[in-house]
């Protein structure tokens, strides 16, 4: 065994010295747990492998053997009667062993278990009544050891509640009593008690059951229960109300004071109130029940309805049903509400549907609304040439159909013709007589409506002799009172001269007068009417601006800020210009224009041109509210710019000019952005010289200024302050920096490196004392044998040279003996 093997064996045999692990007692049991019924025989073998040891023995209150030179002994008794009994087989070692006496003790379990149970109800033969309480004994004696039983109460096969023994409890036999606290329900008639009684001893001893069952009887009731208070016409009753008890019980039902018979069909005309009487063994029971007979609905109605518009209907449709049933109108497939006045829109076929919950009937009305003609439409003013043909229009819708008729005058190459509710005016071959006003009239029993349109014929020698200074008019609002001039470029006593504005003001004489307050869209027109010829028109181009009250600039559905490389849309607010079609938006950020990829076009605030005709800016001239919405994704580099939009109205070149501009207030936008960590001062690699710290720094840059976090393992131990971290330990280190926008992260690995530098100054200084030494050593040895003699005073003789002459450049005062 080598030096090392031995110091291990001897380090872990101090260790288990000191940690308290022995040597075990070296003899072995046949069995460690034995289970025996009192009375019964039973052994244990003791044994022992050891060679040295004085002999085993057995101590017990039964059976002992005393110590015995031997390596197999049995403990044996024929009768075991003691419950308490604890056989203890025990090892005497030799003195020379070095073992010491130990012992081992077998558990030994003695049990008793009756092959009876008994079990009883208190005042009661197996016979109960619902809802009462009854306890139940279960009992069994001469029980040991008490400690290992269970008992258990099954309930109709099933179990119910198990006990075990709550208090200790020794070895000796007991006698057991356990009650059980039962509340009789109609479920548990006919159903078996059962109480088991359960020794369970071990995986080594035998698992003994033994139990008892009684049957009851439940006596319940009586109970009456329907199932349903709402029975179909021709149902019974006996079929949903069910009387139940035990023993059977006496029923009897009840009608307003009379006997009815529950098998007999119910009738519409049965609803209402009964009596169920039902005797039982000790008890009787009185039910009052409101039945409702439910039926299918039945519908009554016209099949056809006459009204003049917009009068209240009188029309009348009856149901019948229970539950009362739902009546629904429907038209075109759609559901619809009867209206109380009706309208032309209210005409047309109904469905009528009355239902319940059980059936549903449906039947068709036609409603006829009469009203008068409407409006005439196509009817228009016209221009032929001479020569040409022209067919006037006139159509009306009423209910019944309009008859026409017209006024004109009458010449031999006009005629009238009427189909499909549409009556045409044929012009042929169109003279001058043609020329002139011509007005169709509708009519039916409710009403009459008229128009009237013009036709002029395009003549060589007819023209309209007016002119309109100034021909165009562009004037702002609430400004000076202007007019226009309209003057015949003929003297004529035929030619009779008015103004007509679009709703309706007409004004004699050449002179209108433009209302700045009011006259938003007048469309003047200048009308000379020849006598005996027909009417000639000139139009006066007429606008009347005004420049917005305020523009304002926003953000759409946020504050001030927004997010970097996100889309987002600024609206431009202008209220109350005039005319809205000559309005244009131009947009600023900074100082200087620009003009985004997505530009919505400028709009009504709040309206959808395509269904409002009132929001339609190329038709309405009178002041609205207008915005424009553009869509722009900005960056870090456009945080705080200022935005502005501006309004211009181009009126063209009769208008002011320059055009008439208003700017918004700047609004300021905050671009928030994500953080962006400076890896040049953080690489992703630091190397670290054991012993000198290193401090690492986190910089970020973000909107909202970004928070710096480092994130690092649990056995690190750096200094953190702000966001620099100092560190000294090779690792992983994770700097993350965080706002609101998003969060990043940048990973640092530490690479720790051993400094080398303090072993080379040592080495190096090592190696100048070691060439300091060899060279002073080498320097003595030449010195010694270079500039030193070795002489002998011994014999001394004169030397024939005079003592104050130096030779070899040594002066000598005394004879000496060269040794060397």
């Amino acid at each position: 065994m080598s030096q090392s093997t031995a110091f291990v064996s001897l380090f872990l045999g101090f260790l288990l010295f000191e940690t308290g692990v022995c040597a075990s007692c070296p003899i072995e049991l046949s069995a460690q747990r034995v289970v025996v019924r009192h009375g019964d025989p039973v052994s244990v073998n003791c044994s022992t492998s050891e060679s040295e040891f004085e002999g085993i023995g057995w101590e017990a209150t039964q059976g002992g053997t005393g110590l015995r030179q031997v390596s197999h002994l049995t403990w044996t008794v024929e009768s075991l009667t003691d419950w308490d009994t604890s056989p203890l087989c025990y090892f005497n070692p030799a003195p020379s062993s070095g073992l010491e006496q130990c012992s081992k003790t077998v558990d030994v379990v003695v049990y008793s278990f009756p092959d009876t149970l008994s079990m009883s109800i208190n005042d009661s033969d197996g016979i109960m009544e619902e809802n009462w309480e009854y306890y139940l004994t279960c009992g069994m004696n001469n029980v040991a050891p008490i400690r290992f039983l269970t008992l258990t109460w099954y309930i109709g096969g099933a179990q119910y509640e198990t006990k075990s023994l709550q208090r200790p409890s020794g070895n000796k036999p007991e006698d057991l009593i356990r009650n059980l606290t039962f509340i009789a329900d109609r479920s548990h008639d006919g159903i078996t008690i059962r109480c088991e009684a359960h020794l369970f001893l071990g995986l080594v001893g035998p698992q003994l059951v033994n139990s008892v069952e009684r049957r009851i009887t439940v006596y319940y009731g009586p109970d009456v229960e329907c199932d349903a208070s709402e029975l179909l016409e021709g149902e019974t009753l006996d079929t949903h109300c069910s009387v139940t008890g035990n023993p059977t019980p006496f029923v009897r039902w009840m009608k307003d004071g009379q006997p009815t018979d529950p098998t007999a069909p119910l009738s519409r005309n049965d609803t209402g109130l009964y009596t169920v009487t039902a005797k039982g063994f000790s008890l009787s029971e009185m039910v009052e029940l409101w039945i409702e007979v439910s039926y299918g609905p039945e519908l009554r109605c016209p099949s056809s309805y006459t009204a003049p518009e917009f009068s209240r209907h009188s029309l009348v449709c009856t149901t019948e049903g229970n539950p009362q049933p739902k009546v629904i109108w429907f038209k075109n497939g759609k559901e619809v509400i009867p209206p109380e006045n009706l309208t032309r829109n209210d005409a047309g076929k109904y469905l009528i549907t009355a239902s319940n919950k059980l059936s549903a009937v449906n039947m068709t009305l036609e409603v006829i609304v009469t009203y008068p003609p409407s409006q005439i439409e196509e009817l228009q003013d016209s221009e032929v040439d001479a020569g040409s043909a022209v067919v006037l229009t006139c159509s009306s819708t009423g209910n019944p159909q309009p008859k026409y008729f017209w006024e004109y005058y009458p010449t031999d190459n006009v005629a009238e013709q009427n189909e499909d509710g549409v009556s045409h005016l044929i012009i042929s071959n169109a003279t001058v007589q043609n020329m002139g006003t011509y007005t169709c009239h509708a009519w039916n029993e409710r009403g009459n409506v008229s128009k009237t349109a013009t036709v002029t014929v395009n003549a060589a020698n007819l023209e309209c002799p007016l002119e309109i200074s100034p021909d165009k008019m562009v004037v702002e609002y609430q400004s000076l009172v202007q007019a226009a001039v309209c003057v015949s470029q003929q003297v004529d006593s035929r030619f009779v001269v008015q103004w007509e504005v679009q709703y309706g003001h007409r004004t004699n004489g050449s002179l209108w007068k433009v209302d700045t307050q009011r006259d938003w869209d007048p469309r003047p027109v200048c009308t000379a009417t020849l006598n005996g010829v027909g009417v000639c028109q000139k139009h006066l181009n007429f606008t009347l601006y005004k420049s917005p009250d305020s523009v304002s600039i926003q953000l759409v559905g946020s504050s001030n800020t927004v997010t970097e490389e996100k889309e987002f849309h600024l609206r431009c607010d202008v209220t109350n210009v005039a005319p809205a079609q000559n309005l244009a938006v131009l947009w600023y950020r900074g100082n200087e224009t620009f003009h985004p990829q997505i530009t919505s076009s400028v709009r009504a605030t709040g309206c959808l041109p395509e269904n409002d005709a009132n929001c339609d800016v190329d038709a309405v001239r009178s002041p609205l509210n207008m915005s424009s919405t553009i869509s722009i994704i900005l960056n870090r580099e456009h945080n705080n710019t200022e935005f502005r939009c501006e309004a211009v109205l181009d009126l063209g070149d009769e208008g002011p000019q320059p055009p008439p501009k208003t700017m918004s207030s700047p609004l300021n936008v905050i671009v928030f952005y994500k953080p962006m960590i400076n890896t040049t001062k953080l690489p992703k690699i630091v190397p670290v010289f054991r012993g000198y710290p290193e401090d690492l720094v986190c910089e970020a840059d973000g909107h909202p200024p970004p928070t710096i976090q480092w994130i690092y393992s649990s056995d690190k131990v750096p200094h953190v302050s702000g966001n620099m971290l100092t560190i000294s330990e090779a690792g992983i280190y994770n700097c993350s920096a965080t706002n609101e926008v998003d969060s990043v992260y940048h990973q640092v690995e530490v690479i720790l490196k051993e400094d080398y530098l303090p072993l080379i100054a040592g080495f190096v200084a090592v190696t100048v004392v070691a060439i300091s030494v060899i060279f002073l050593f080498i320097y003595s040895i030449y010195y010694k044998n270079t500039r030193m003699r070795r002489y002998s005073l011994k014999n001394p003789k004169l030397s024939t040279h005079n003592g104050n002459v130096a030779h070899n450049g040594w002066d000598s005062q005394f004879p000496m003996t060269k040794l060397s």
